[in-house]
């Protein structure tokens, strides 16, 4: 253990501060385009820092996508490393969007890479896809334990591929009747999350815009919502699809943010808005201040 409070007891702290707003910090070519910048290194730099410097110091969690700054090579990877310094420097979690998920010393490289804070690309928590099998994830979920850090698992994503896998029932169905793979991942997070004070480290991707069904949401983690803002979720979704695990969520978007841009005032009363409408819509009245 690294002797901080754990990625759980950081995540609870954060949101209670700065609300349950999530910015995804991620440099479309379009939106280069948008802001009247060309779209090479020098581009996504610009881009990127203004973002970070506008909503890192309101926002509970940012949200890079490594995909948008690998593009650019070597350099890219430096905006990013920047990127996320900045925006840890002005107290938000940084959770890096990788989607990571392979096997055996892959997967420990990958680990090592994103959750050691020795390294450059050291983020607060990652993103990772428990689709080779949950047990592939081990490497990542004993290195961030040893680093205090967390992960968020895709288990219920909104993207219209998902449930052909999620939605599967499991091989061995019959002794659990209906589970379906998603509940499978969703069991598994309860089982690492199982008496952990005041939350979990281990979260789950669920979209802003699925059906709940039947399946039990609430881990005792974090719960990352994608989906919210642009791409249809709303904050009364939130509260109908998550019922009392909402004050858990961290609800993500990118686009209507950074739209705003390049002007830092207007993304940051884009932001002012989110966390108005989320707080409204997902704070519960009876619970204890």
């Amino acid at each position: 253990m690294s002797g901080r409070p754990t990625f759980g007891a950081r995540y609870a702290a954060a949101l209670a501060a700065r609300g349950r707003f999530c910015v995804g910090i991620d440099p479309h070519a379009a939106l280069l385009s948008q802001w009247g910048l060309a779209d090479d290194v020098s581009g996504l730099e610009r881009f990127a820092l203004t973002v970070a410097e506008a909503v890192a110091p309101v926002c509970s969690v940012v949200k890079p996508q490594s995909a948008f700054y690998e593009r650019f090579g070597s350099r890219g990877i430096a905006v990013l490393e920047r990127v996320v310094a900045t925006c840890r420097d002005a107290g938000a979690l940084v959770l890096l969007d990788v989607k990571r998920g392979d096997i055996g010393s892959t997967s420990q490289a990958y680990a090592d890479a994103y959750l050691d804070p020795a390294g450059p690309l050291a983020a607060d928590a990652v993103t990772v896809s428990p689709y080779l099998g949950f047990g592939s994830l081990t490497p990542f979920v004993e290195t961030a334990r040893r680093h205090d850090a967390g992960l968020f698992v895709l288990a219920l994503t909104s993207n219209p591929e998902g449930p052909e896998v999620q939605h599967a029932l499991t091989a061995d169905a019959a002794a659990v009747p209906g589970e379906t793979v998603a509940d499978r991942v969703l069991g598994h997070l309860r089982g690492l999350n199982a008496g952990a004070d005041p939350l979990g480290s281990f979260g789950a991707v669920v979209g802003a815009t699925v059906d709940p069904g039947s399946h039990r949401l609430d881990t005792g983690g974090p719960i990352l919502a994608p989906g919210y803002g642009a791409q249809g979720g709303t904050a009364a979704d939130l509260a109908r699809i998550f019922g009392p695990a909402a004050r858990h969520v961290l609800a993500s978007s990118s686009r209507e943010v950074l739209r705003a841009g390049p002007d830092p005032a207007a993304m940051l009363a884009e932001v002012q808005r989110a966390h108005a409408e989320l707080d409204a819509a997902l704070t519960d009245p009876t619970a204890p201040a």
